[in-house]
This record gives structure tokens, sequence and C-alpha cells, in this order.
């Protein structure tokens, strides 16, 4: 098997075909992943769609060590968690592979990170360890190699004054942050942004009133006036990202698809258009589990975007209870 062939990966077939080669493998090669199929009851030699590939609950990375092969992680990420709660552990035997699909799907959806300044206020990630979304706009702001990029932590009156010249100067930008961070932003500086791009990454990670999507983006939109709101759609347990342009649909690449399941049965999917628990396949997980059931609530359209509609109450406990220990 060669990973970096999901790369290549331009029609449902070849999904089908690279998603199946790789459920035979992690069922194989993956100790969670397989002690999982076999208490479920299933035969990895029966499975010939993806949609009947077994999906592992996320929480299994907050209490195993999810990882397929006989490779060492180079790096493990870390969730930022609330208070009180266990953190998932991704470990990542290849962060070539993370490269090249960020850096491929952000390339998909926005053209090469060089066309933009790249301006992040992700507070929380940057005062901790182990970001998966740190490591990936680090590395966007490096290879687009303009000076004026950067992390903007806590200093908003630096973060205006950077807009504000690159707003006059007509360079195209991009201010990517966490819901929380962009909100008390906003709230204190009301910006004419004309060439800059809005992206929230979500969360308001227990320092704000939660939102739903469309209330955020109309207090933004309001507050930059801007006619859209980006967002990106992303976790730990992924090397993959979706995107939204606008409206609060989620596209993804190539090598990553969504499934909605039923709420009360977590084994059966819904039809586009029903609610349900996001089941994502990433094939760019091949060094771990590339079919997980999250805790978030979404939608799929028939033209395979998606919508996100919220989280699961009480996650943590509603999970599967196979493999506990």
């Amino acid at each position: 098997m060669t990973p970096t062939s999901i790369f290549e990966i331009r029609t449902p077939e070849e999904f089908r075909e690279k998603a199946l080669e790789i459920f035979r493998y992690q069922a194989e090669e993956n100790p969670v992943y397989r002690k999982f199929i076999r208490l479920l009851g299933r035969n990895p030699s029966e499975i010939t769609q993806p949609g009947d590939i077994p999906f592992l609950p996320i929480s299994f990375f907050k209490t195993h060590q999810v990882l397929s092969g006989q490779r060492e992680a180079e790096m493990v990420f870390t969730s930022s968690g609330t208070t009180g709660s266990a953190t998932s552990r991704h470990l990542v035997a290849d962060l070539a592979m993370y490269r090249q699909s960020f850096r491929k799907a952000f390339q998909r959806f926005y053209g090469k990170s060089n066309n933009y300044r790249i301006l992040a206020l992700l507070p929380g990630y940057l005062e901790r360890e182990g970001s998966s979304l740190i490591f990936m706009v680090h590395d966007l702001i490096e290879t687009g190699g303009h000076p004026e990029s950067g992390f903007f932590l806590h200093d908003h009156q630096r973060l205006r004054n950077r807009l504000q010249e690159l707003e006059a100067r007509a360079l195209p930008t991009l201010l990517i942050g966490v819901s929380h961070a962009l909100l008390d932003f906003a709230e204190k500086y009301e910006l004419r942004l004309k060439h800059t791009i809005v992206m929230e990454t979500g969360g308001m990670k227990g320092r704000r009133k939660e939102l739903i999507r469309e209330e955020l983006h109309d207090l933004l939109r309001s507050r930059f006036h801007v006619p859209v709101i980006h967002s990106e759609y992303g976790m730990t347990e992924l090397l993959s990202q979706a995107y939204s342009r606008g409206q609060g649909r989620f596209y993804c690449p190539p090598w990553m698809q969504i499934r909605v399941r039923e709420l009360h049965d977590p084994f059966a999917m819904v039809p586009p258009g029903r609610s349900g628990g996001i089941n994502v396949i990433d094939l760019a997980n091949v060094h771990s589990c590339s079919f997980i059931a999250t805790d978030d609530l979404g939608k799929l359209h028939p033209d395979g975007s998606f919508e996100v509609l919220g989280r699961f109450d009480n996650s943590d406990i509603r999970g599967c209870n196979l493999l506990v220990t």
C-alpha cells in the first residue's frame, strides 16, 4: 500500500477502492480497531462497501493508543479539552502525511498559501503544546513566506493595526481564529474588511456562551462588514480538514468523506437531509484509524457537503463502552 496515493483520488470508485484497502489494513494492523470490530461480531472479509465499514468512537482516542502498523509516533497531537475532561491523543506516525493533507486541502479550496497574509488569533491553542491546528497554521505561514503574517495571541490592537495596514495596501489576507477570540476582537474593533477572508475554527472552549453557527457568523459579519464568514472543520483525531466558504456548508477534499448515523442506532446511516451523528472517513489517517464516529451532530447534503449542527450532550458517557478497561 502506498499511503500518499490517496491524494491522487479523482472518482468515487477510486475512493471506494482506497477506503476498502485501508480498512482491511487497519482491521489487521490496528490492535484497538481490530478488537473493536471483533467485539461487534463483524468479519472484515465480508465488508465490500465503505458504507458497511464500522466507525470507531472518537472517545477511544482518550483511552487507547490508536495506531496502525509497527511505526512509532513522530509526534502526538492532543486536544484542548474542557476543565476536568480527558484529552484525546492522536499518535501521528508520519508528519509528512499530515503536511501533504492540509497543504493540498488548503490549496484546493483557497489556492497557494503565499497568496495570503495569514493572521492567526488562536490564543488557547497557542498557549499549550501539541495542537494540530497550530502546527498546520504555522506551516501555512512559513510556506507563505510573508513577514506580515503571524500569530497575535491576545494583542488585539496590534492585530487591528496589521489588518488596517494590509487593507490599505489591498493585500489578500486570511484572518483565522477560534470563535471566542474572534468575538472578543470583533467587540473591541469594528472594521471594514474588503480584502480579508475571516475564517472561524469553531469552539468557545468554555470561554463564552455557546452560539449556533448562524448567530456567530451574523455577529462577525456585522462587525467586520464582510459578506460571509468562512469556517474550517478539523479536529485532533483527523489529519484532514473540510472548509466552508460561507453559509455553513462544508466541503471535503477527495480523500475525506462524511456519513451521518442515526442518533439512537450508531450502526445505521441516515439519508441526505436528515440530521444525526457525524462519521468521518479520513484516508490520511492511514497510520491511526480512518473511520471515526465523532461527537458532532450534522446533516449531509446530496452533493456531499455537510453542515455541523452541534454536539451530543454528555458525549463522554454516551460513547460505545466496548474495550473499556
